[in-house]
């Protein structure tokens, strides 16, 4: 983080000198200890990014796959008149430790046409489907196994 402080430091001022260059290392410096000090920044944390680097771009192709897979299922129901969608309301829990893992899940059933993720109380979830096709596997799905799979490796790098 120090490294782009300092880098978007000498961006914006156009130029490298000796005294520019100095005066970026020590502002770099202060922001990043301020980050460190009042933020609870810390190394530590951004080598867990960079850690999960691989499963977020894992997460984020498996969930283009399941956009696109869930729009052909959507386009069948509207172009098909002897196809009769069969709306369902589907409760699933996933077991996560963290809030931001609900959110992420939640989103991402949102994100995908068909699905909406109605509510989420504690471990529960309440998604409302389209047609009943698109609930499958809803509750073991790649999503739900890719953020556990973050999870476990934030709790053994934290």
């Amino acid at each position: 983080m120090f490294l782009l402080l300092l880098a978007v430091w000498l961006i914006l001022n156009g130029k490298i000198t000796v005294e520019i260059c100095v005066f970026g290392v020590l502002i770099s410096a202060a922001l990043f200890y301020f980050m460190c000090r009042y933020m609870e920044y810390s190394l530590r944390k951004e080598l867990l990014l960079f850690r999960l680097t691989p499963l977020f771009i894992q997460y984020f192709w498996v969930l283009v796959k399941e956009i696109v897979r869930a729009n052909v299922c959507v386009l069948k129901i509207i172009v098909s008149p002897e196809l009769e969608p069969e709306p369902a309301f589907v409760y699933f829990d996933a077991k996560f430790r963290t809030g931001m893992a609900k959110v992420v899940l939640a989103n991402s059933i949102t994100l995908t046409p068909g699905t909406i993720t109605v509510s989420v109380e504690n471990d529960s979830f309440c998604v409302h489907c389209l047609d009943r096709e698109l609930a499958e596997g809803m509750e073991d799905s790649v999503f739900v196994e890719l953020l556990l799979e973050m999870e476990a490796v934030e709790s053994r790098w934290m």
